[in-house]
């Protein structure tokens, strides 16, 4: 199994491009209660909208985290759920467990109260929750959007603390002071020291309830994600940096993607939109499907959501503990789903992330379809190969006359982009077309990859009309 990387302890996993940098930074935790805008300034913070917002409270459940600076200056900015203290049972719960976590992990803590509400004798408990941690803190009141909202901030030196920061996260205003007292004494961030090895980024995807927390909390070795029955779950991207043969991958748990007619609230609908870009920010992508369930036509449109963008792709068919014994052959099952829903050349796994029955052929599996993606070809061997398959199989003749094949060169890679140069590219029929292309797969082990090709001129016949069209 691969082996997690933290600076503080196997519980805290920021998402960072490499285990060298993540090691020097501090880690500042943003907490609050419930709908105080914790991740709305967590978002200004990062200048990227990676959190779900909504007016609704508890909209986040899972750690987040993400790098941040100021003036020169960087940390890991961890996003968390609301703080309730007398909150300790089913999802909330976790929520309450992964929040204190988050702030014994912490070096700095940032505490958000909701200036439009007021003080609540929740705050109270909350001050003193983190009085006892012995955390340096910062305090902020939020959603002070304008003057006449100023006269708020005063209700919360009752509690005896200072200084106070009045803020709109929403509006950008008064962040500039929090982050000046944030970093006051911090010393700058020297520009040395970069790992030539950046993190393998990898999204694991599919629908709701199909196990994807389960399968990263298995993958990271700890509880990462909070995994609870309820679909919909998580929310956000939810990233966990492991190693695997000195080589850092970052994976992302996304939240379940279900049809467009059946969304219907604006939280899932954030949560979808965030992890269709975890895709677009993938290298690779796991599609998790249900082994009770079997292939459905969404597990279909998000196979080709991802291959269409150009993502290396594995299928990972989890709970095999609990499918049917009727259906419980690999051979048989892999068969199927290629008969009825997987036309596509994509490596399938069997796996059970609640027994870990499996789970380490994964990591040899990403590796194996990431070096396909990136996969280098070489020339002479393109050539040579090139002539024998046409000389083997020529394409079809158009108007009494076949279409010359002058060379093949490898214009780019994840994927890989194969450029073709002809006589008459226009009239290379698109069955040939994919016999080249299902060629150059068996001979260069290109599964689990996109691989385009383009049917090119060269620059003489382009100064020319193309006399074999005529």
């Amino acid at each position: 199994m691969a082996r997690a990387q933290s600076p503080l302890s196997p519980d805290l996993n920021p998402c960072l491009d490499t285990p060298a940098e993540r090691d020097q930074l501090r880690v500042v935790a943003v907490v609050g209660r419930p709908n105080a805008g914790k991740s709305t300034l967590f978002n200004r913070l990062i200048h990227n909208r990676k959190a779900v917002v909504n007016a609704s409270p508890g909209v986040t459940r899972d750690r987040n985290f993400a790098r941040a600076a100021w003036r020169g200056r960087a940390f890991v900015l961890v996003d968390t759920g609301g703080i309730d203290p007398s909150e300790t049972e089913g999802i909330v719960g976790h929520v309450q467990r992964h929040t204190r976590l988050a702030i014994a992990e912490a070096d700095t803590v940032i505490f958000l109260f909701d200036g439009r509400e007021g003080l609540n004798p929740a705050d109270t408990e909350a001050v003193d929750l983190l009085r006892r941690s012995h955390k340096p803190v910062v305090f902020a009141v939020n959603k002070i959007d304008s003057p006449k909202h100023a006269a708020n901030v005063n209700d919360f030196f009752s509690l005896g603390i200072a200084p106070l920061y009045p803020l709109s996260a929403a509006h950008g205003l008064g962040v500039s002071e929090l982050l000046d007292g944030l970093t006051e004494g911090w010393e700058r961030d020297s520009p040395h020291h970069t790992d030539p090895k950046p993190a393998l980024p990898v999204a694991i995807i599919g629908r709701p309830n199909v196990g994807k927390s389960s399968l990263l909390n298995r993958l990271v070795g700890f509880e990462r994600s909070i995994v609870a029955a309820t679909p919909g779950t998580t929310r956000d991207a939810v990233d966990g940096l492991i190693e695997w043969h000195g080589r850092p991958i970052r994976l992302v748990d996304t939240a379940g993607v279900r049809r467009r007619t059946r969304i219907h609230e604006q939280i899932e609908q954030a949560s979808v939109l965030i992890a269709l870009r975890a895709v677009e920010r993938a290298e690779v992508c796991l599609l998790v499907i249900d082994a009770e369930q079997g292939m459905t036509d969404q597990d279909a449109r998000l196979i080709h959501y991802a291959w269409d963008r150009g993502r290396a792709l594995a299928l990972v068919v989890n709970k095999w503990d609990l499918a049917p014994p009727a259906h419980k052959n690999m051979a048989r099952y892999e068969a199927s789903l290629r008969q009825f829903a997987v036309t596509l050349p994509l490596p399938i796994a069997f796996v059970s992330a609640l027994t870990g029955s499996r789970v380490s052929s994964l990591l040899p599996l990403i590796e194996q379809v990431s070096d396909a993606h990136a996969a280098q070809l070489p020339t002479v061997q393109l050539n040579r190969c090139l002539q024998a398959w046409t000389e083997q199989n020529p394409p079809p003749s158009y108007r009494g006359r076949n279409p010359r094949f002058f060379y093949i060169v490898q214009v780019s890679v994840k994927p890989p982009v194969i450029a073709i140069y002809t006589s008459a590219p226009q009239v290379i029929p698109r069955g040939y077309g994919r016999y080249l292309e299902n060629q150059l797969r068996a001979h260069f082990a290109l599964t689990g990859t996109p691989l385009r090709l383009s049917f090119r001129t060269r620059r003489k016949e382009r100064r020319r009309p193309d006399r074999t069209a005529d």
